[in-house]
């Protein structure tokens, strides 16, 4: 038996600003999108490299102010592209940390993204 890396549903209350933070500063694609109804809660599927989270609009499906610990292979790098796009609501840098170099990122809904250099 082989269990596969968990997938986080993180809580979000706009598919605007949700979009703009996941999708224009983060980098990720739209893998997929459901909605029961038009005009129901958005559930959506993003992915960058391996990295896959799901965003829910759903009340119960994850509660704000979650905290992600996403492994990076070259901090530096993604440290440079985020900045490079000039978000305007975030700057983020890169800590030394006890546990090793860390960039923190929140995004519009309270969740928390910590990448860590592996």
């Amino acid at each position: 038996m082989q269990l596969s890396p968990a997938i986080p549903i993180l809580r979000s209350f706009s598919e605007a600003k949700a979009r703009e933070f996941y999708v224009d500063f983060l980098g990720f694609a739209v893998d997929w999108e459901h909605r029961f109804e038009p005009d129901a809660p958005l559930y959506m599927a993003l992915r960058r490299g391996e990295l896959t989270l799901h965003l829910s609009e759903h009340h119960g499906d994850g509660s704000p102010g979650m905290a992600l610990l996403v492994q990076v292979d070259d901090l530096d790098a993604l440290h440079a592209e985020l900045n490079a796009r000039q978000y305007p609501n975030m700057r983020p840098g890169i800590e030394e940390r006890d546990w090793g170099r860390e960039m923190t990122v929140w995004d519009p809904f309270g969740n928390r993204l910590r990448f860590t250099a592996r």
